[in-house]
């Protein structure tokens, strides 16, 4: 009797956390200066932050630039309305900066000789979920890619070229201001 009232309690408990438990995981559609859809970010919560794992085809092989930017508009051809990098602890630029970096700083990434990019990186410090470091409160922030490598340093963008892909990252996706073409790095399955 006792160990069934144990039991009970458990999966009570269990199904409790099941339901109340907010939405950690999230799919973010990347697009270039032109509005082609040219793959994806998914975003999911982690002990250190956020893990990003992004898919990517169409860029120029070499080094790149990733940020996260305080503004949740991805309005080509420039995305220059994504605002600037996501900074909630007002730090200064840069990896490498011995002042701390932003938030929105993340490691450079490598498309290979294809163009293409499938990479996981984390974002440090920050959350899917409520708080000031969230990446979906206030309108949520965007994902931006630039043409060039981050150089962990300069101010006040790491002198990493023009930005060429940009995703939106906001609490409901019902909130992103496009259609929704065919994600061109999903493998056809026949």
């Amino acid at each position: 009797m006792r160990l069934t009232m144990i039991i009970m309690v458990v999966v009570l408990l269990t199904g409790c956390h099941w339901i109340d438990k907010p939405k950690s995981a999230k799919t973010v559609d990347m697009y270039n200066t032109t509005g082609d859809m040219v793959g994806t970010a998914k975003l999911s919560e982690d002990p250190d932050g956020v893990v990003i794992e992004l898919k990517l085809e169409g860029l120029t092989p070499g080094f790149h630039g990733v940020h996260i930017h305080e503004i949740a508009k991805c309005e080509g051809p420039d995305f220059k309305s994504a605002g600037n990098h996501f900074n909630p602890k007002d730090k200064q630029h840069g990896l490498m900066n011995p002042d701390g970096s932003h938030l929105g700083d993340l490691p450079n990434i490598e498309a290979d000789k294809n163009g293409k990019i499938d990479k996981e990186i984390t974002a440090n410090d920050v959350t899917l979920l409520k708080g000031t470091t969230s990446l979906i409160e206030k309108g949520g922030t965007s994902l931006v890619v630039t043409s060039e490598a981050d150089d962990g340093m300069s101010q006040i963008s790491g002198n990493s070229g023009e930005r060429i892909i940009c995703g939106e990252i906001k609490a409901n996706e019902k909130d992103v201001d496009r259609e929704k073409p065919s994600d061109p790095t999903e493998i056809e399955k026949k």
